[in-house]
């Protein structure tokens, strides 16, 4: 798991399914691996699966963050399932 932020590409803030990507709440995923709209625990925290990009493939997960930030993480995630 890494971070993004506004400034790193040409979008800002705009994510790849048109939503604003908000600090706490987006993430980017493969959609392939994570389907967008999902919702997914990350170290027990919600975060809604709204954007891609091209250097994530396959098990990797970007946070969105407001401001740059350089940590890099193995964490355990969970997908939420509706019924």
């Amino acid at each position: 798991m890494t971070y993004y932020w506004p400034g790193e590409d040409i979008y800002g803030s705009l994510t790849s399914t048109g939503a604003i990507a908000q600090e706490g709440k987006t993430i980017a995923v493969d959609p392939s691996i994570i389907p967008y709209g999902s919702t997914v625990l990350i170290d027990g925290k919600e975060y809604l699966a709204q954007d891609c990009g091209g250097a994530i493939k396959g098990n990797k997960i970007d946070i969105f963050s407001e401001y740059p930030k350089q940590e890099r993480y193995q964490v355990e995630i969970y997908i939420k399932r509706g019924k």
